[in-house]
């Protein structure tokens, strides 16, 4: 008797939205910069128009379907998260999402946006790792375990490290968010060795620093993206050189199941670099210029797996 094993494609996609805020005042976060009287003139118009951008980003990651998972970076709240899945030009792609609430100082946050159809969370929960000493607190790492298409169990990890600015603090800032992260990774492996495991998210290093040395200890895998068809040999551009700070690591079940992983440059997330030459992520402000079409300093990672 002949069975026949049928493979369901499953799209994750990892986007830095850079600097999503809505327009209203949190009196406990550092966000008046992002308001209507701020330094930067954040009105509703410009705050709607940067939400369909990042949704129409999010959209053109797969042209045969919608994604099935989406990990994002710098989501001010709650509300914005709602206001992205619910009412901009994602509202008919019927994500849920869940969202941390950090302590990171200006409110920054991280969040998992899921198709219900194709994964089905059972548990979520926020890790948060004290600041160094000099150092603001960060986001915390989004947690969420459930089950994909046919019942498979599935566990991810949404992270958003420290900036480079901080100097040697953010580095060690880093160091101990990647060893809390590898912490709650090596507690699932002593429970199941053969365990699905996504980490997905902006590290704020390169490919092949060593700090993801322990990562790999935890039998992670840095997925290394193809080029980007406009040319793009990375998520982030900083004075003229590509670099790829955004990653998403399989445990080794999971590499099995690869398909495809890209770095998604559609023409609308690019402009002309002016300054070094060839193209750049176009983003919404350079300084405190604003550029009415721009979404972000960062391009999408797409990546399929066959389930």
């Amino acid at each position: 008797m002949l069975t026949t094993l049928l493979l369901a494609v499953f799209t994750v996609v990892e986007f830095n939205c850079e600097n999503l805020f809505d327009c209203r005042h949190d009196s406990l976060k550092q966000d008046t910069e992002y308001l209507p009287d701020g330094a930067r003139r954040w009105s509703h118009s410009r705050y709607w128009h940067k939400i369909n951008n990042v949704a129409k980003a999010i959209l053109s990651c797969d042209e045969e379907r919608l994604p099935s998972l989406v990990a994002l970076c710098e989501l001010e709240n709650d509300s914005v998260a709602q206001h992205l899945t619910r009412w901009s030009l994602l509202r008919n792609a019927h994500y849920d999402y869940i969202i941390t609430d950090s302590p990171d100082p200006r409110g920054i946050d991280v969040a998992l946006l899921y198709q219900p159809s194709e994964f089905r969370p059972d548990t979520s929960y926020s890790l948060r790792i004290p600041p160094v000493a000099g150092q603001h607190p960060s986001r915390d790492i989004l947690y969420v375990a459930g089950k994909t298409i046919g019942f498979q169990p599935l566990h991810l990890f949404v992270v958003h490290a420290p900036s480079q600015w901080g100097g040697a603090g953010a580095d060690r800032y880093r160091q101990e968010i990647i060893a809390r992260l590898c912490t709650s990774i090596d507690s699932i492996r002593a429970t199941d060795p053969q365990a699905r495991i996504i980490v997905a998210g902006d590290f704020n290093e390169p490919t092949g620093n060593k700090m993801f040395d322990r990562i790999a200890q935890s039998q992670m895998y840095d997925v290394i993206p193809t080029d980007g068809l406009n040319g793009s040999r990375g998520t982030y551009r900083y004075k003229g050189d590509w670099q790829t700070i955004d990653h998403i690591f399989l445990s080794q079940s999971l590499m099995q199941c690869l398909s495809t992983c890209r770095i998604h440059d559609p023409s609308f997330l690019l402009e002309e670099d002016t300054d070094y030459g060839g193209l750049k992520p176009y983003r919404t402000f350079v300084g405190y210029k604003y550029q009415h079409d721009g979404t972000s300093d960062h391009l999408p990672l797409v990546m399929k797996l066959n389930l």
